[in-house]
């Protein structure tokens, strides 16, 4: 299974999201630190859900590291987030 929808899938588990678009950017980063053959270094994720919804931005990116768990994590060089809740003001 590629790392993008190990990631795709725990969100979804830990969240159920309204949207959730999980993209592996790591050819842009090629030969920038962190950057490997084959790729699943580097990744963008925009997510809403209603878990967000009053939060701080640190708190939901604290959020989605415990989701994703120490051992993912780990096999990540860089992980961009783009994630919110859900409530309009």
């Amino acid at each position: 299974m590629r790392l993008a929808e190990e990631i795709e899938i725990k969100l979804r588990a830990a969240f159920s999201p309204d949207e959730v678009l999980v993209t592996d950017e790591s050819e842009k980063h090629r030969g920038h630190s962190g950057w490997r053959e084959g790729g699943e270094t580097h990744f963008r994720v925009r997510m809403r859900a209603a878990a967000f919804d009053g939060l701080s931005p640190l708190a939901t990116h604290r959020a989605v590291h415990h989701a994703l768990g120490p051992g993912l994590v780990q096999r990540l060089h860089a992980i961009g987030l783009d994630v919110g809740g859900t409530h309009k003001p």
